[in-house]
């Protein structure tokens, strides 16, 4: 799930210790930093982005499917989301898993907080938790760590600035590391195969290259990262489709939906509305703002 489109949406410059691209216009501030995990937690976890944002109109978030699971550590106010399956909650620190329907976050006009995208195997490793029991969830932190989801969260709302804070989740999320990833090797190569093949591979050939029967293929798949492969492939070219939208050259909508394996742009069209809750060419506009107004 990636919460905060505005985080990979905005061009980043290169600082220190990551990347790093403030805008204010009118009083408001808009910070995004990124920065990159020890290389131990590489294979675990995607990376780290940081966000401080105040000045502006309260509105909502919509929080994409994607294939990672996220967790968010706020800092002067709580997460609000409301997921597709009904629920709603405020959370300090959350761990949200896959999901395969957009979720809503609503804000004041001011947030500031970590966000950190995990792999399944890294929830694994990191949380003693199975992906697939995740599955479109999001949990309260301190029920996955109870004894250093504390320490965490002061420790990074109390850090002098953003590489300190990469400092802490390297530090915290190191010791936590298990030597077991959790994830069965057959199922962890299938995946690899599946996002490197981005969404494209058909689930008959991942499942031959399992060296099981589709039908086992599937059920294993789901069980172990909670969405089935199919679902999970559609995930996967749907965000490649966010990245070449987001290119600096502006490739139509057509090209887009033939480069990611769409039947058409009408079929990618479908899809998006799905995901995103709205067609491309609507969250096209959206992302030329910081964020959704509400009415």
């Amino acid at each position: 799930m990636r919460y905060l489109r505005s985080i990979s949406a905005v061009p980043h410059t290169a600082v220190a210790g990551g990347s790093k691209t403030m805008v204010g216009t009118m009083g408001s501030t808009s910070e995004f930093v990124s920065g990159v995990p020890h290389p131990r937690l590489r294979p675990f976890v995607g990376g780290y982005s940081g966000y401080r944002i105040s000045g502006i109109g309260p509105g909502v978030h919509v929080g994409l499917p994607s294939r990672s699971l996220t967790f968010i550590v706020a800092f002067d106010q709580p997460v609000d989301v409301a997921t597709a399956t009904g629920g709603r909650d405020e959370f300090w620190a959350m761990l949200a898993g896959l999901h395969a329907r957009p979720a809503l976050i609503r804000h004041d006009g001011t947030q500031h907080g970590v966000q950190v995208e995990v792999t399944p195997a890294g929830v694994a490793a990191l949380f003693d938790a199975p992906a697939g029991e995740l599955v479109s969830q999001v949990v309260h932190l301190d029920s996955l760590m109870p004894a250093a989801a504390s320490e965490l969260i002061d420790r990074l709302a109390t850090a002098a600035s953003w590489r300190a804070r990469w400092a802490v989740l390297d530090d915290i999320l190191l010791r936590r590391l298990s030597a077991k990833c959790g994830v069965d090797p057959v199922l962890a190569h299938a995946w690899e195969a599946l996002v490197g093949g981005h969404g494209s591979i058909p689930v008959a050939d991942l499942a031959a290259l399992a060296g099981w029967d589709r039908h086992h293929f599937s059920r294993r798949f789901t069980s172990t990262f909670g969405l089935s492969p199919k679902v999970m492939s559609r995930v996967v070219r749907f965000e490649r489709a966010q990245q070449m939208l987001r290119l600096p050259t502006h490739p139509s909508l057509a090209s887009v939906a033939a480069a990611c394996g769409y039947a058409d742009q009408a079929h990618m069209t479908r899809d998006w509305n799905e995901f995103a809750g709205a067609p491309p060419t609507a969250w096209m506009l959206d992302e030329m703002l910081p964020f959704v107004q509400d009415n």
